[in-house]
């Protein structure tokens, strides 16, 4: 897989894909992850990514020419499978859309930044529009490390063990349930007996039950 982020501040992620399970998946040639600084396709001599809004009205706005002249050198050199905006208003990011992309080939994580974006770039260079949550953050560059981490973990041979990822929470629409390691006893609080008993098909109905009960509790709506 080969993840472009496009961002007028590039620097603010680069760290998030240069350590743990991320940086080994690029490391086995897995994934690789590029980032382009917006201000490299700007017009002028002063690297002018942004402008004033027409009819007026507080904050800048994204400009279309830089965002236009980056996409379009990239799919130049490759297909891209999705060219994704991260932005507020864009639907909801969730594992079952972390799973879709990771099946995905080529991705652009375009990060928003500024008042907004001109909505030029959202009518006809966009075909997908995704926010990771319902706040506002000062650009989609934070957004967009959160996908890319989601999504390449995914990746058949980024992880050790592979069945991991198939019980982590939202998985199977429902919480993970408790974990516990050694020792199995610490200032007289004592795992599960059920966890220790070596009853293979019993501990995994107990953890089922325990899965449904968390998400019962803590996330109803998931049952739904």
């Amino acid at each position: 897989m080969r993840i472009d982020i496009i961002s007028v501040v590039p620097e603010l992620i680069a760290s998030p894909f240069a350590y743990s399970i991320v940086k080994r998946a690029i490391d086995k040639g897995l994934a690789s992850v590029h980032f382009h600084n917006l201000h490299d396709y700007a017009n002028n001599r002063y690297r002018q990514v942004d402008d004033y809004a027409f009819g007026g009205g507080a904050g800048m706005v994204m400009m279309i020419e830089p965002i236009d002249k980056c996409i379009t050198e990239l799919k130049s050199q490759r297909q891209y499978d999705e060219i994704i905006f991260l932005t507020p208003d864009g639907e909801t990011f969730d594992q079952k859309m972390a799973n879709t992309l990771s099946l995905r080939e080529n991705l652009i994580l375009l990060c928003g930044h500024f008042k907004g974006i001109d909505q030029r770039v959202r009518d006809h260079l966009i075909t997908r529009e995704i926010s990771v949550g319902d706040y506002v953050l000062s650009g989609g560059e934070l957004g967009a490390a959160i996908i890319a981490d989601a999504v390449i973990r995914l990746i058949p041979g980024v992880l050790s063990d592979e069945t991991s990822a198939l019980t982590d929470s939202f998985q199977d629409g429902l919480l993970a349930p408790p974990v516990y390691t050694r020792p199995a006893e610490y200032n007289g609080w004592k795992v599960p007996e059920i966890l220790t008993s070596g009853n293979t098909p019993k501990i995994e109905a107990w953890r089922e039950a325990m899965a449904y009960e968390r998400t019962r509790e803590r996330r109803p709506d998931l049952l739904q």
